[in-house]
Formats: C-alpha cells, structure tokens, sequence
C-alpha cells in the first residue's frame, strides 16, 4: 500500500524567540489538516521529529488541533529527526497500520543564543574540541586537495544557494550574494567562511500522509513516496574517507532503486548542504555526478534552473535555514510543491520525480549517525 502526501504546510525559518515549540509547530501542522481534506478526527497517527525540544513536543503540538487519543510517537535522530518520522509514517501506512498520518518537524535553536550547536559531551571527539563547522573544514580541506578545487568553487555554492532563496518567502535568508562576499566573510574553520556556513535558526514543518484509498477518495493533488529509505552510520576505526560518504550514497541507491529509477531521472533534489562543500560531495554521493566531477556539474549550471537537475531550489540549508529536526520536513514539502505545481516563482516546471537527502550528526568512528532519503513521484 503506498504512502502518498497529500497536503504540506511550513512557516518562514527565521528566529523566533518568543515562541514556544508548540507555538512555530502548531500553525503548519493545522494548515496541513486543513489542506488534506481530513477532519483532526480522521488523523490516525502523528509523528514528530525534533532534537532540542524536550519531552512530548508532538502532543504538546496537536492537543489543541482536535486530534485525540491517537498515537503520537517523538523521534529524534539529529538532523535527521524530521526525515525520520516522515520514514516511520511512511512504512506505518504501507503495511497497513494506519491509513492516515501527521508528520511534524520542528526545532528552536535560537534558544542557545547562537554559536555552534551542542554535541554530546561523552562523546570521544567532541571532548578533544569537534565541532561540525570543524568536521565540515577538515572535509572542505580534504575535498580541495584531492578534486583540485579552489575556495572560489566553494563560494559558487552559497552564492548558487542565495540565488535560489531569493525566490523562497520560507526562506530565512533571501538575499542575494557574490562570491566575493562569501569569501570575504567572516572566517570560521578555515577554508570555510560565515556564507559557506548555514544558519541557525528556528522552523516549523508539516505534512499529511494517506493510503491510496483515501488518496482516491480525498482527489487532492499528491505525490507518491516512492522510497524510502532510513541507515545509520557504521563504526570505523582509523582512516576515514572524508569526501565519500558511503552512509549518503548507500541510501540513496537504495531509494532510488525501491523507486525504480536511476538519479539522472530526477528533477528536484533537496539535499543537506549544511556547509557549501557538503553540496558538493553529494552531487557525487547521490549519483547526480560521477566521482570527482562535482566542481565541473556546479560551474556548467547542471544543478539550477534549465541544467540536469535543480538543487535546493528552497535555497537549501545554507539560504533557508536549518532547524534541525525541521529541515527534513521541510525538504519533503518543498519537493511536493514542486511535483504538484505550488511552488510559485520557484517552480521547477514539469517536475516529476524529486528526491531529498538529509544526514545527521557528528559522532566519532561514524561518517554520520543517520541518513534519510525519500524519493517521490508526481501522480
């Protein structure tokens, strides 16, 4: 039984610091209710993906919808945490569990009050000092020397990224920039700069998932999940390949493949570049590109509006923003605006299969601690 969505609502990321976690989610999660065309009565599961909430943030967000007495399940998987409820909702319809289910994703960051976000104390790296701006320098390093990139390649990323957001009203940041104000910003663990670096900020994301019967019964435009596909990271001692990330393309063949399609069949990709150069390894790490053709895909404008694929027409992570367990929500309801029509002046025409890649955290002996890929089909 397939698992199709049928509505998605999200607000602008940006900071919030007044709100609660109830108070970002809680608009979106309505608007998605509403969109479906289900009553709150009707809505069998909900699954809420967040990192920083605390306890209960899912019933804390649906007490006041009219959803009662259903279960409501919190994941949190770091920046994955929202991909993963959607992956738990997803396998919950197709054995037939359920016929409907809210997915949520939400964070707040700005209650940190800026910086690097928390690792795990226990953690063996993060003791020594890791932190992701950190591990993302040491892979923009690596990436550099053994591509033979320069940064300038790296900045051609965010200003890719700026360009496309500056069409995304979601979008945290919305303004365009030049490579040479990416560069020139300010340094952060060299070679990356504060533009190759994504924002912290706060969000709020919500889709609705249905059978295909109710999908036949509802007639709302919806796209199908055609994979979906949730690994986490193995443990390796010693070297580490840090420019192929085998946790990202693993899951990708394997979504690709539940699919039935192959990556040059994908017209919208919304992937995790939480760092300018991330973006760039995925190219390669999710098929887009052959190995060590990433720089080359960028600059021939393969990866924007009229080349082989549009990447991050949100404006990705970097432009966007990243909420943490929102950012695979939201991902998910850019991609079924666009393969249902609704993304406005973003809009990738004739958009008929998008994919999104979201990978979480930092933990040492792990390339990452999960990884969330979702292929979808217009229908």
């Amino acid at each position: 039984m397939a698992a199709n969505v049928i509505s998605a609502s999200m607000i602008r990321f940006g900071r919030y610091p007044e709100s609660s976690y109830a108070g970002l989610a809680t608009a979106p999660a309505r608007a998605a209710i509403r969109g479906s065309g289900l009553t709150p009565d009707q809505v069998e599961r909900v699954y809420c993906g967040h990192s920083f909430g605390g306890m209960l943030v899912g019933q804390r967000v649906v007490k006041n919808l009219g959803v009662r007495g259903v279960p409501v399940v919190n994941v949190e998987n770091a920046c994955s945490g929202g991909a993963t409820a959607l992956h738990q909702a997803v396998k919950a319809i197709e054995s037939g569990e359920c016929e409907s289910a809210l997915v949520i994703g939400v964070d707040k960051l700005s209650q940190f009050g800026g910086g690097t976000l928390p690792l795990v104390a226990e953690d063996s790296e993060v003791k020594l000092g890791m932190v992701m701006p950190a591990m993302y320098a040491m892979r923009a390093q690596r990436f550099l020397h053994e591509r033979g990139a320069k940064p300038e390649d790296l900045a051609a990323v965010a200003v890719k990224a700026h360009d496309h957001g500056a069409a995304n009203p979601y979008a945290q940041y919305r303004e365009r920039v030049t490579a040479d104000q990416v560069l020139r910003s300010r340094p952060i663990a060299d070679p990356l700069t504060l533009l190759q670096c994504c924002p912290t900020g706060d969000g709020a994301a919500a889709v609705v998932l249905v059978s295909e019967r109710l999908r036949m019964l509802l007639d709302r435009p919806t796209a199908r999940i055609a994979g979906s596909v949730l690994h986490s990271g193995s443990l390796t001692y010693g070297f580490r390949d840090m420019v192929r990330p085998t946790i990202s393309s693993d899951s990708a063949a394997d979504a690709l493949a539940q699919a039935g399609i192959g990556p040059g069949e994908v017209d919208v990709v919304e992937l995790h570049d939480a760092f300018t150069v991330a973006e760039l390894i995925y190219y390669e790490a999710l098929g887009l590109c052959d190995p060590g053709e990433a720089v080359d895909f960028l600059h021939r404008g393969d990866s924007t509006y009229g080349g082989q694929v549009v990447v991050n027409p949100s404006g990705g992570l970097l432009s966007k923003g990243h909420p943490v367990g929102a950012s695979g929500v939201a991902q998910v309801v850019e991609a079924y605006w666009h393969l249902t029509d609704q993304a406005g002046a973003r809009q990738v025409p004739g958009a008929t299969w998008a994919m999104t890649h979201v990978t979480g955290g930092g933990i040492s002996g792990l390339d990452h601690g999960s990884c969330a890929v979702h292929v979808l089909q217009r229908m």
